[in-house]
């Protein structure tokens, strides 16, 4: 079947997910997502930003990221398929929509595994050997692909050990924030310093806020296993809000013990922030933390490929995208058609691209997406749906979408033209996904008239087929 001939999935003529995630595994794979390498790296550009008081943005931050994370779990709990945003918007607003917030979606997703690929490559894992960041981002993503296409169960057990490992690095820096206030060499006036010499607190906060609200984002990519999930109409809501709640009181505790600890200059300049919390309490070895970093860097990365993977099939299963992403393997029943192409693609950025250049326009694709997502929501109300799905008050997504409109309006002129350079591909591919739409529409009716009057001119439907 082509892609524009693909018609709603039913039971009979489609594979399948196995639904194998139960509630703590979505919870980890949520927690997993959003504790990812952000905020081993962010905490101190949102201190450049903000000033010593660098957990009032991310205060600020969860409480926006929870908008839309409520916008998110009326929808998956309502359309529990893989697709996620893609999906929604396309039963709200039409495939052409749809195919351009997939489209952001899958970009942002493709771009990130190749930002963090690259970044495993790095500072961090050069405390244990020195090779071609290249190379080395492309085994690292072959790898993650081979873990991804062994099945979603197994990659959520691996992602529950690293999320284990990650969130106890972060409380070693906590810890030993704490440490350094008990020896009586921390600072905890400096949180209560907001803004900087150039930014007042309200545009200092709005300013940070931008780079703390990137730590929260990863919550989007879990609607893409709800597909997955056991009694997915109970399990999302519960693992959705718990999982970024955790998230948030981790990061807060984080900027706090980092604030404290290294003074606002140095933090703002270094590239690994809380390296330097390890290094001003001392006691902990700097390889060690270098480790559970990088555990954090790939398990971002393996948990953002997973969602790269199911959207691209989600997508392909709606007719946006060519119907051979929707091959599975036969026995583990995982989208390998689809993880291999979002690989490759992530192979061929890793390679041509820099970490900042591939990370630089992923919060402004997010913000298209989001607000879509916000506005699909309250558009989806006349579907009543199941009367079990959870349901969102409706202020919370019209405050997401205020909340999407007032960060885009922070964020860069040059970083808007990457980002609307992508949008505009996005836009061109979906109409023509349209225009295919419509012309095998055509020929399909073509083939029913030539069928009908078969008995009166011989071969004529032979010819409206041709």
């Amino acid at each position: 079947m082509s892609t524009a001939e693909a018609a709603p999935p039913t039971a009979a003529t489609e594979p399948s997910l196995q639904r194998a995630l139960t509630t703590p595994l979505l919870f980890f794979f949520i927690l997993g997502d959003v504790l990812g390498a952000g905020v081993y790296v962010l905490i101190g550009q949102v201190a450049a930003d903000a000033g010593g008081a660098v957990w009032v943005p991310l205060v600020v931050a969860l409480l926006l990221a929870l908008l839309t994370a409520a916008s998110y779990a009326e929808l998956a709990t309502k359309y529990p398929r893989a697709g996620g945003a893609s999906h929604y918007a396309t039963r709200a607003f039409g495939p052409v929509v749809g195919f351009v917030a997939g489209f952001c979606m899958l970009a942002a997703g493709v771009v990130s595994v190749a930002a963090l690929a690259r970044g495993f490559g790095g500072a961090y894992l050069s405390a244990f050997v020195t090779l071609p960041v290249g190379l080395v981002a492309v085994v690292f993503l072959a790898a993650l692909a081979l873990v991804n296409a062994r099945g979603i169960k197994e990659s959520t057990r691996v992602n529950v050990v690293a999320t284990v490992i990650e969130v106890g690095g972060l409380a070693v820096v906590v810890g030993l924030g704490v440490w350094l206030l008990v020896r009586g060499e921390g600072d905890p006036s400096r949180l209560t310093q907001l803004g900087t010499s150039e930014k007042g607190a309200a545009t200092a906060v709005l300013s940070g806020c931008v780079l703390a609200y990137y730590s929260f984002v990863g919550f989007e990519t879990s609607v893409n296993v709800a597909e997955e999930t056991r009694n997915p109409r109970r399990s999302y809501p519960r693992a959705l809000f718990g999982a970024l709640a955790t998230a948030g009181a981790v990061y807060v505790l984080v900027g706090i013990a980092a604030s404290v600890a290294v003074p606002t200059d140095r933090l703002a300049e270094s590239s690994g922030p809380l390296l330097e919390v390890v290094k001003a309490a001392g006691g902990v070895p700097t390889w060690l933390f270098s480790a559970v970093a990088l555990v954090a860097v790939a398990n971002g990365a393996l948990l953002t490929g997973i969602m790269s993977s199911r959207l691209a099939y989600g997508m392909a299963r709606d007719g946006l995208l060519p119907s051979g992403l929707t091959k599975v393997l036969p026995g583990r029943r995982t989208p390998w058609v689809a993880i291999a192409a979002t690989t490759g693609l992530a192979m061929l950025l890793a390679l041509t691209g820099g970490v900042a250049e591939l990370a630089s326009t992923l919060v402004l694709l997010l913000l298209v997406v989001f607000l879509i997502v916000n506005t699909a929501v309250l558009v989806l109300r006349r579907d009543a749906g199941e009367t079990d799905h959870f349901r969102a008050p409706t202020a919370i997504p019209v405050l997401g979408v205020v909340s999407c409109v007032v960060l885009a309006t922070q964020i860069e002129a040059l970083v808007w033209l990457r980002g609307l350079m992508v949008i505009a591909a996005g836009v061109v591919l979906a109409a023509v996904a349209a225009r295919r739409r419509v012309k095998a529409t055509g020929a399909r009716r073509g083939e029913v008239v030539g069928t009908s009057g078969s008995d009166e001119a011989p071969g004529a439907g032979t010819a409206e087929k041709k």
